[in-house]
């Protein structure tokens, strides 16, 4: 797998970044070359119930690591994995992977929030979990907030993203915060300065599930291309299992 060396930026100021701020964006972590067989391999997809659609093209997939083997790959290079590791330890597992893109006919918007869901293999009754819902077949829950402090999501930009085309806006800082309530986002957005997270084709964005964060409509949409792979730190209580779990 042709990833670039990530040493010229120092571990340890990405992990720093990622407690305080909620985020860290590294440039230039993949190669064109992997960029470009990625986005091959996802363009030669057959059509599935977990591949969503709008006027004939994809603008999401939920079960990525089993669609696109190239992408598990990737998700489990070492280089990729020491990342991660910096952030929540050396207990990691990777859980999901996703696929979010932007286009001329599929312009989506999505507004402020948090990422409060983890998708599980089999529904099971256990304290603290909750709001069950059923995406492509698979279950989705809502776990204590004490799994999410242990998970952080890694984006993998295919594109160019910026504010032209929709790219990630997130509210530093808020992650720290717990689980907000309607009531507690609204104070945030109107007491706190938005950032544009631009993030060049190749590049990085490694974030807290909790941070607060939303995209617009693209004014220019082109493609926005998102590989978005979810790690955690240890197991889930009660029985209940990742949907996707790998880990070393």
């Amino acid at each position: 797998m042709a990833i670039a060396s990530v040493l010229s930026v120092d571990p340890q100021n990405i992990s720093v970044s990622v407690d305080e701020m909620g985020y860290a964006v590294i440039n230039k972590v993949i190669s064109q070359q992997t960029i470009s067989s990625l986005i091959g391999d996802l363009e030669g997809l057959r059509q599935s119930a977990a591949i969503r659609q709008k006027a004939g093209q994809s603008f999401g997939i939920r079960d990525l690591l089993n669609m696109v083997p190239a992408v598990r790959s990737l998700a489990e290079d070492d280089s990729i994995k020491s990342l991660v590791k910096e952030v929540i330890g050396p207990d990691v597992k990777l859980v999901r992977g996703l696929l979010f893109d932007k286009t001329p006919k599929a312009n989506w918007k999505v507004s402020w929030h948090q990422d409060l869901t983890i998708a599980v293999r089999r529904r099971r009754e256990v304290a603290g979990f909750g709001q069950w819902t059923i995406k492509a077949g698979t279950h989705h829950v809502q776990p204590p907030v004490g799994i999410l402090e242990r998970m952080v999501a890694l984006r993998i930009h295919l594109d160019d993203a910026d504010q032209s085309n929709g790219a990630l806006k997130v509210i530093p800082g808020s992650h720290t915060r717990g689980r907000l309530t309607p009531q507690q986002m609204r104070e945030i957005l109107a007491a706190d300065e938005a950032i544009v997270c631009r993030v060049g084709s190749g590049g990085i964005m490694i974030m807290r599930p909790l941070l607060l964060h939303s995209s617009s409509s693209g004014s220019q949409p082109t493609h926005r291309r998102v590989i978005h792979l979810e790690f955690a730190a240890g197991m889930l209580p009660g029985g209940l299992e990742w949907h996707h779990e790998s880990g070393h």
